[in-house]
């Protein structure tokens, strides 16, 4: 018999950059920890297509079943899911974390991406990031309404710059799950 007052537990869904996120980068990492995780797959990806990648997200949710998810995506990715969230405010995505995105005017996007984020978020930056200057970055973790977190000299927080695991993904995961599933012991 199933307690129906006791909410799902979220599922994991993985949103890479471009190129994706080979073995021995942080996502796959966290990927493997958790089974039932979902990556998004993108049919291209060496071409920043937002509209596409967002919709690719949009369809990897519907096939994948109910949530709620948490979403956890990287550079370009980060990009796509703000574009999903902003499209799809009924989205069953519950939080996310956005780790070293993209300058969304590297890209010429800059106006589709600057409205508030509807769920939970958290920014991770890097002082180094070649893909997204610190500052930039700041300001668009208070355009997205997202709490910022700084790794300090930490590259784009990728395989080349070392990170082939990150806890504080994980971390973050485990208390988004207590915070969906025991709402009640965040309260107290």
């Amino acid at each position: 018999m199933t307690d129906l007052s006791t909410p799902a537990p979220p599922r994991l869904l993985v949103i890479p950059g471009l190129s994706d996120s080979p073995p021995g980068h942080w996502q796959s990492w966290l990927e493997a920890r958790h089974p039932g995780a979902v990556r998004v797959v993108q049919r291209d990806w060496a071409r920043a297509d937002l509209e596409r990648w967002a919709a690719r997200i949009d369809s990897v949710l519907a096939r994948s079943g109910p949530g709620p998810w948490l979403a956890v995506a990287h550079s370009f990715g980060v990009l796509a899911l703000a574009r999903h969230l902003v499209l799809q405010p009924g989205s069953p995505v519950a939080a996310a974390l956005l780790v070293a995105p993209a300058d969304p005017d590297k890209f010429g996007l800059g106006e589709d991406l600057g409205k508030t984020l509807p769920v939970p978020s958290t920014l991770v930056l890097s002082s180094t990031d070649p893909w997204m200057a610190l500052p930039r970055g700041q300001r668009w973790a208070q355009r997205w309404g997202s709490a910022c977190v700084q790794l300090g000299e930490a590259g784009h927080i990728n395989i080349a710059s070392g990170h082939r695991t990150l806890p504080l993904a994980e971390h973050w995961l485990l208390a988004q799950t207590r915070r969906l599933v025991h709402p009640e012991s965040i309260a107290a």
